[in-house]
């Protein structure tokens, strides 16, 4: 055990790092994400399927967190999100990481899902520093104590805004304050981050992403109208790629494609509240996007 992995014996007596504020002492047991001390990811890699200015020519520097603070029935990670394969590493493995992927030519270090590890995450980071920029691309169901502890160390906010609706975010995550959490989230990230873009690569900024889901283009068409209303110079990346995964099989409603129908009708908002940003084409709906893990 490492000086760095003795120091978060004592930090993380008890964890409320995320909204569900467990309070539970991760040496000893798993949060509800699943997680304890160590951290565990199940890839890193240059990463060329995210939005052009994350991914721009050369690839971003994902890293892939197991666990989750969320845990949706249909996550395409379920692998690593609810059933947590992966491999332990350590802080300073971590920040090994860090620079790997700087020197391998990535333009931003992609911290995915790392809500659950912010105080690891925030150690690695004293320790090495990348000279680009570091994403913090989460789910959106955030902690403003948690924002603002990490915040200095992040460049880019890429956040999930899933559900208009606390029914549905309860049905298919467990959640019955999402919408409440992710709208001050949302409002506290546009407010820290000013967008700057050079050479069509994000170095500082936000961008937001929707997943268009099956039977939920009113919760779709809301999202949009409330970020147009509270954030409006904030780029939204719209997404139809839902597949149905992990156990949403239980779920007959998800349990599908979305059809053309409601791709087009929540494309027609988009551009009727003149958003700007990204959109994901219709036939982006496979499984050849979700990464192989190689732990």
């Amino acid at each position: 055990m490492t000086k760095h992995d003795n120091d978060f014996n004592i930090i993380c007596m008890k964890c409320n790092l995320c909204p569900r504020k467990c309070g539970v002492n991760r040496e000893l047991q798993r949060g509800f994400c699943g997680s304890k001390n160590q951290i565990k990811i199940a890839k890193h890699c240059l990463f060329d399927f995210e939005e052009p200015l994350i991914s721009g020519q050369s690839g971003s520097g994902a890293i892939f967190f197991c666990g989750c603070s969320l845990k949706c029935v249909f996550c395409q990670n379920y692998e690593i999100s609810s059933q947590n394969k992966g491999k332990d590493i350590s802080v300073e493995e971590l920040a090994t990481i860090f620079k790997q992927l700087e020197d391998m030519g990535a333009i931003n270090i992609n911290l995915v899902n790392p809500t659950h590890y912010a105080w690891q995450i925030i150690e690695a980071l004293k320790i090495y520093r990348p000279k680009i920029p570091i994403v913090y691309n989460t789910h959106g169901y955030e902690s403003l104590e948690t924002l603002k502890m990490i915040d200095k160390y992040i460049d880019i906010y890429l956040p999930d805004f899933k559900y208009f609706d606390n029914k549905a975010a309860n049905r298919y995550s467990n959640c019955s304050n999402y919408v409440d959490v992710v709208t001050l989230a949302l409002k506290f990230m546009r407010k820290q981050k000013t967008d700057v873009i050079e050479n069509g690569v994000m170095k500082q900024g936000m961008i937001i992403r929707h997943l268009i889901m099956p039977l939920m283009t009113d919760q779709s068409i809301s999202i949009l109208q409330w970020i147009k209303q509270n954030l409006p110079s904030t780029k939204v990346s719209l997404m139809s790629q839902y597949v149905p995964y992990g156990k949403a099989c239980d779920h007959k409603e998800i349990n599908r494609c979305i059809t053309k129908r409601e791709y087009n009708k929540v494309l027609s908002a988009y551009f009727d509240l003149g958003l700007d940003g990204f959109i994901q084409d219709l036939s982006s709906a496979k499984t050849v996007y979700i990464p192989k893990w190689d732990y």
